[in-house]
């Protein structure tokens, strides 16, 4: 009897349990799915989302300009940033600008490197320091331009043989200092591995970056 009751009951409702043992089946495997697919998305998503603030934080670099420049200031240049973008980003050359000197000395090609300053020194100047210098006789164009009025060579466009002129430098380190050009600094000489403290040391106080 009761066996006959089974058999009219599972006869009866075998269509509606096969769909809801299936329904169970599909529902529990889509909940673990769900869950282990959210695990696994969510870690990639973390990893990218970290890469890009990282590459976004390495983008930017900042430099500055001073000197006859239309807006002198600080700036914010691509990671791959040349002398030219700084300064197109503070407006050009003021009318004061040295365009001799720019045209000679300025590298608008070299790559900026994050803290650098760059000086645009203004006509005044350059003849202020021409007419010290000739007060002790002629002196080449080449050194008016590459050294202050205080008698220091500019070891951002001086010539190798005016840094072999230097106490201490020969031919082999006026070269490398001119190959690791341009310096937002004379301390750089040191921080770029340009020369050893021993020699940079004697030099320090006889030369600058503008």
């Amino acid at each position: 009897m009761d066996g006959f009751n089974y058999q009219e009951l599972l006869s009866k409702f075998r269509y509606p349990l096969l769909i809801f043992l299936i329904g169970m089946v599909l529902v529990l495997g889509g909940i673990f799915f769900f869950k282990s697919g959210l695990s696994f998305g969510g870690t990639k998503v973390e990893v990218l989302t970290d890469g890009v603030e990282e590459n976004n934080n390495s983008k930017s670099i900042t430099a500055e300009i001073s000197g006859e420049v239309v807006n002198p200031g600080v700036y914010k240049l691509s990671s791959n940033g040349r002398v030219d973008d700084l300064l197109i980003a503070a407006g050009g050359f003021s009318q004061k600008a040295d365009r001799v000197w720019t045209d000679k000395y300025l590298n608008r090609a070299a790559k900026v490197i994050d803290g650098q300053k760059v000086f645009i020194p203004s006509v005044d100047k350059q003849s202020d320091v021409l007419s010290a210098k000739n007060v002790g006789g002629d002196q080449s164009i080449s050194t008016n331009f590459s050294s202050d009025s205080m008698g220091l060579i500019n070891i951002n466009s001086a010539s190798l043989g005016e840094l072999d002129s230097l106490p201490g430098i020969g031919q082999v380190y006026g070269q490398s200092i001119i190959e690791h050009r341009p310096y937002s600094d004379v301390s750089e000489l040191l921080s770029k591995g340009v020369l050893k403290k021993s020699v940079y040391e004697k030099i320090k106080n006889e030369i600058s970056i503008y």
